[in-house]
């Protein structure tokens, strides 16, 4: 789940599954998801304790399915579920017929605030109900000062870069973070398959990016990270043609935070963070929609989140009935 090649493996499962080349290819499919990956191993991941049955023995399952694939060994491995993860915050391993399960279902939670969701101080909430009249929520992101990464599906650096769960309450307490939390959950909840985000925006400049995470909020207030993404504005419609942003204008656009498999406790929260960098990880958007290997000129962009009737923000998950 914190893996930096986590949306390639997924979205490489169910594209075989789907166009593989024989009925061998596409049945033969088989999908395992640790926890950390290039993030780690074992039951520790960054500064999380996943507990005694998060290890896994994948030298002995790799030799297993070796056994059966290079040497005909008939050792059932062909009649195991097709799907096996580990689901956090229970902690315990599950096998599964489909990813996503066939049970998932879609489910909103819409962006709530005053008007002042900047930063842990503020009034962001997230609820099912749909918004009506409200104000937006406004922020400044300067390309002098990106919000830091911290944590989440890194590879190659942890000593610069400490990878996987990580408490998110430094990068929560800037203003130029908007955060958006449920109240505590009163029995568990469970999220398991894809997580996006859907916002309504506009920007003083031409190009700008935003970014969105998804965190469980432990009752200490300890908020641990599950999943994030970016969408950079310019190729909000397409990744080979540019389209620049009209200063003041509304878009609505969809942010891809990949996927997670994750129990919300009682007494824990859920929350999304929505920002506009997310830096080393991403390259800085300079907001001029030039590049940034290119050119050292950068503005400020204000960033204005919109939650209406006709402007729904939403978070949108996979959520599985408990």
């Amino acid at each position: 789940w914190y893996d930096i090649f986590l949306c390639g493996s997924l979205r490489n499962y169910l594209g075989i599954k789907e166009h593989g080349g024989s009925d061998a290819a596409r049945n033969g499919q088989r999908l395992l998801v640790v926890i950390g990956g290039h993030s780690g191993g074992g039951r520790k991941i960054g500064e999380v304790d996943f507990g005694e049955h998060a290890e896994i023995d994948l030298d002995a399952l790799t030799f297993r399915w070796y056994d059966h694939i290079l040497k005909g060994a008939d050792n059932g491995v062909e009649n195991d579920k097709p799907v096996k993860i580990f689901v956090m915050g229970d902690n315990v391993w599950r096998d599964e017929d489909a990813w996503p399960p066939a049970r998932a279902r879609e489910t909103r939670f819409y962006l709530h605030s005053g008007g002042k969701a900047n930063g842990l101080q503020g009034d962001g909430t997230l609820s099912s109900t749909a918004p009506q009249t409200e104000s937006s929520d406004q922020y400044v992101y300067d390309p002098e000062d990106p919000v830091p990464t911290v944590g989440g599906p890194l590879c190659c650096d942890g000593y610069h870069l400490p990878p996987g769960p990580r408490d998110q309450r430094p990068v929560e307490a800037r203003g130029d973070v908007l955060v958006y939390t449920t109240p505590p959950f009163k029995k568990d909840y469970e999220v398991t398959g894809l997580v996006s985000v859907e916002l309504y925006v506009s920007s003083s400049a031409v190009d700008t990016d935003f970014t969105g995470k998804l965190v469980d909020v432990w009752p200490d207030g300890f908020a641990q990270n599950l999943t994030e993404g970016i969408l950079r504005a310019r190729y909000r419609d397409s990744r080979e043609k540019r389209q620049f942003l009209n200063p003041g204008e509304t878009y609505k656009l969809t942010l891809d935070l990949w996927a997670t498999s994750n129990v919300f406790k009682p007494g824990h929260r859920l929350r999304l963070e929505i920002s506009s960098s997310n830096f080393p990880r991403f390259d800085r958007n300079l907001n001029t929609g030039g590049s940034a290997a290119q050119t050292t000129h950068m503005v400020k962009a204000t960033n204005t989140i919109y939650r209406d009737t006709a402007h729904p923000s939403a978070l949108v998950l996979d959520e599985i009935p408990r």
